[in-house]
């Protein structure tokens, strides 16, 4: 029964979710119901995700949950930029990460300690992730240094940040053929490696194939339902006096990380704490390498170019969120208060994003 009403809720506020769109409807009205419809759209994601992973592996499971999920971002993002609203589009990628990296991560690390005490994952892995957030980091602030120090022209601006962007995609991509292909089993989880001969402790809600295709519909119901929700931001963020750069940066990265958030602390609370590291991390990760670079090149594409250059305030907060999240997860053991203190962080940067 509970199944079944988990069920119609989805298709109830999804449906009115659409209605409250397209017959315009009070911007707060709407806003509230596509928030609710996001928590059950998410949820079905999460649990398609799981069932993914089932089959996939925790690895793969958390990519594909981080992939789909990053889906409904870069649909926000393009529709953003067509707008040229560039400010709220890189404050948004600044949500994302740090959005991911704390508020995500630190949820899952919470719960799953709670529930399990300590929990553990692949230390080479984590490892890896680090380096990678660094690279990232490296990514943004140099571009920021050299176009905030020295006076260069529009088209100097232009391919700097397109050749940024370049070297960001195909060192994300070969990233994917190293931890999926040729360093596979290296980077293995740790429960991977001993789930063959341990039992499940549940078997998958569907078989592969029904997975995978709900995996695929669940994300293009959150890429519906987070359009229609941003659709109502403007007037309902003005109406409450938020910021550009707090919308952008808290508001709309938590809707469109809203799959990710679920399906993370779900998979903590019943141990496979690599598969919710992999959506977290993995997540910040390929916005900061794959998806923000990608924004660059389609703003070109579609005549209204941007550049790569963040304001000093979003490179700080993407500096402490990378730094405390290394630090925590780099021996590849967790625990409640660790989580704890992720969250802690994201709680000082989103008042201060609040009052700029």
């Amino acid at each position: 029964m509970k199944k079944y009403l988990s069920s119609v809720l989805l298709i109830l506020f999804f449906v009115l979710s659409a209605i409250g769109h397209y017959a315009h409807w009070s911007p707060t009205v709407e806003f509230i119901i596509s928030a609710v419809a996001v928590i059950f759209v998410a949820g079905f994601l999460g649990k398609a995700t799981e069932s993914v992973a089932h089959y996939a592996g925790q690895r793969l499971g958390g990519f594909l949950n981080a992939t789909f999920g990053n889906a409904a971002e870069l649909i926000i993002a393009v529709m953003l930029l067509r707008e040229a609203k560039f400010d709220m589009v890189k404050a948004s990628i600044t949500g994302s990460i740090i959005g991911n990296l704390l508020l995500v991560l630190g949820l899952s690390l919470f719960a799953g300690g709670l529930k399990h005490k300590i929990q553990k994952y692949n230390v080479t892995l984590a490892g890896m992730n680090g380096s990678l957030m660094i690279v990232a980091i490296i990514a943004l602030f140099v571009p920021a240094i050299f176009l905030n120090t020295h006076v260069l022209h529009e088209e100097d601006r232009n391919t700097l940040s397109l050749v940024v962007a370049g070297v960001l995609i195909v060192a994300y991509l070969l990233w994917l053929v190293f931890s999926m292909i040729t360093h596979k089993n290296y980077l293995a989880d740790v429960t991977d490696r001993t789930e063959q001969q341990l039992p499940h402790e549940h078997e998958p809600a569907w078989s592969k194939k029904m997975s995978i295709l709900l995996l695929v519909v669940a994300t293009v119901m959150v890429a519906f339902v987070s359009e229609w929700l941003v659709h109502s931001l403007d007037t309902f963020t003005t109406k409450f006096g938020l910021s550009e750069i707090f919308v952008g940066a808290f508001v709309v990265a938590i809707v469109g990380n809203a799959a990710e958030h679920s399906a993370a602390i779900m998979l903590a609370l019943k141990n496979k704490i690599g598969a919710a590291v992999e959506i977290a991390v993995g997540s910040s990760l390929q916005i900061a390498l794959f998806v923000a670079p990608v924004l660059i090149f389609v703003s070109h594409l579609i005549g209204k170019p941007m550049d790569i250059v963040f304001t000093v305030i979003e490179l700080a907060a993407i500096g402490v969120s990378v730094f405390i999240a290394k630090s925590i997860t780099q021996d590849g053991k967790t625990n409640w208060y660790e989580g704890l203190l992720l969250i802690a962080v994201y709680c000082i940067l989103g008042f201060s994003f609040y009052l700029v």
